[in-house]
């Protein structure tokens, strides 16, 4: 008896399957547009866009005081930084101008005529920089130039004026020979330095 049903069943299904082919001609959402996206390969495939949604929350204590210090180390930064590349490339003529000279007394009149130009250009603006400002612009010219302060003061003043001077540094609660550490300690000064230098059109 199964057998005599079987021709039933495969006419009962043709049926359906050609009702549902029908239903699906003239369906609303038989075609759906959308955007096309070409890979590279060369494929096309379907794109759509999401709308954007907005996340607000309230910051923590925490949260709060990292971006306090955040944006007083990148306001230091955006400061200083243009002295710390000047500090540099005046450093660098100083040396290509000591160079050959062996002679104590030039060289102490070059570096002394050199120093007379600085002040002239930088005394008002650096007298008006914080003591945290000043503590960041010694670290970025250690960046820049390769030495800490002691060593600049020393190399070109003499033990006793760099030995003078980081006495007044300690007063300040800072340190003429504080290193520069980008990969550790000033990772994220480093982050603030490299965007501030693209942004005064520095290489960085």
């Amino acid at each position: 008896m199964g057998t005599k049903f079987i021709p039933i069943i495969l006419l009962i299904c043709s049926i359906c399957c050609s009702g549902l082919l029908k239903a699906q001609d003239k369906g609303i959402y038989d075609t759906v547009r959308v955007y096309a996206y070409i890979t590279p390969e060369g494929d096309t495939i379907g794109e759509s866009w999401l709308p954007s949604v907005e996340v607000i929350g309230k910051l923590n204590a925490a949260g709060r005081k990292y971006w306090a210090e955040w944006t007083r180390l990148r306001n230091a930064v955006y400061v200083t930084y243009p002295y710390a590349k000047a500090a540099s490339r005046i450093i660098n003529e100083i040396n290509l101008q000591l160079v050959n000279v062996s002679d104590k007394q030039m060289r102490r009149k070059i570096i002394r005529s050199r120093e007379k130009e600085m002040k002239k250009q930088f005394t008002d603006q650096l007298t008006k920089l914080s003591v945290y400002q000043g503590r960041v612009l010694m670290k970025l010219i250690n960046r820049e130039t390769g030495n800490n302060c002691y060593e600049i003061i020393e190399e070109y003043k003499g033990f006793m004026t760099a030995a003078f001077w980081q006495t007044v540094a300690f007063v300040f609660g800072s340190n003429l020979k504080q290193p520069y550490d980008p990969g550790t300690k000033d990772a994220e000064m480093e982050k603030i330095v490299r965007d501030v230098a693209r942004m005064y059109g520095y290489p960085g």
